[in-house]
């Protein structure tokens, strides 16, 4: 069920009934020459949208623009500060906490946001307002993206690729996709990118000329719609598992007794 296109009264028994609701979110940075800059935001909306659809859960709006400033050298990419994401996402999140919704679903396309949305749940948890846990799509499916490329890239490769050949392909540029492997960086570890044990890089343009991490020259449609549906399926099972828990069990525990022999 998509929030934004229900009128209020259509949502009285939704709201009553239910205490669960997504939010996708992404980014609009730079891809490479050959994928748009919606990349993210439009494979988070699309599996969130599939999967609340057929699981019967609230979804919200997407979030199009993240924590991106480590692309900003290449045209077109929008960024907040990580302070700023931050508080909006947790006062997004109380928004639908006010309306009953107390478990959220961050469902994620960019790796920038993960480590700001882990930091509002906490917050979220600590004042027992919600519990909102972040979902990244690929983790949820680390072999079968291995199964399909034998050099998966983290930024603009072959995966991220697939999806908006299946999702959206009038946006993928196919003749660019050697152009975007050759000037890029197709194997992660030729980028040297770790110097004894210290990450040595800021920004991607600092690895990788034109944006790329990944040899995106095998990805399909075919391949999309496999990752595709194979991620929609953890999701909704997320989205199940999550619904069934009671919310003691999700919430803070309280403090150890500080004096845990002191009865005996």
């Amino acid at each position: 069920m998509y929030l934004a296109d229900r009128t209020w009264p259509e949502l009285d028994e939704h709201v009553a009934s239910e205490s669960l609701a997504v939010v996708p979110l992404g980014s609009t940075e730079q891809h490479g020459p050959h994928l748009p800059l919606a990349t993210d935001h439009l494979i988070a909306e699309h599996l969130a949208r599939e999967a609340t659809d057929r699981a019967d859960v609230l979804c919200t709006p997407t979030v199009n623009v993240g924590v991106s400033p480590h692309h900003r050298q290449f045209h077109g990419t929008m960024w907040v500060d990580a302070p700023a994401f931050r508080d909006y996402m947790e006062s997004l999140a109380r928004s639908l906490s006010y309306h009953g919704f107390d478990r959220l679903v961050f469902v994620n396309a960019h790796g920038g946001n993960t480590v700001h949305l882990r930091e509002v749940g906490r917050r979220l948890r600590d004042d027992d307002t919600t519990y909102a846990i972040e979902w990244m799509w690929n983790d949820s499916i680390p072999d079968l993206v291995d199964d399909l490329f034998e050099k998966n890239g983290p930024h603009g490769g072959p995966k991220e690729t697939a999806m908006i050949q299946h999702i959206a392909p009038d946006l993928v540029h196919e003749d660019q996709f050697e152009r975007a492997r050759n000037d890029g960086v197709a194997d992660l570890d030729e980028a040297d990118v770790i110097v004894n044990g210290a990450r040595t890089f800021y920004d991607s343009i600092d690895s990788t000329e034109n944006g790329v991490l990944g040899d995106q020259t095998d990805a399909t449609a075919e391949k999309g719609e496999r990752l595709f549906e194979a991620a929609t399926d953890q999701l909704i099972q997320l989205l199940g598992w999550l619904d069934e828990q009671p919310r003691d069990a999700l919430m803070a525990k309280p403090h150890v007794d500080p004096q845990p022999d002191s009865r005996r």
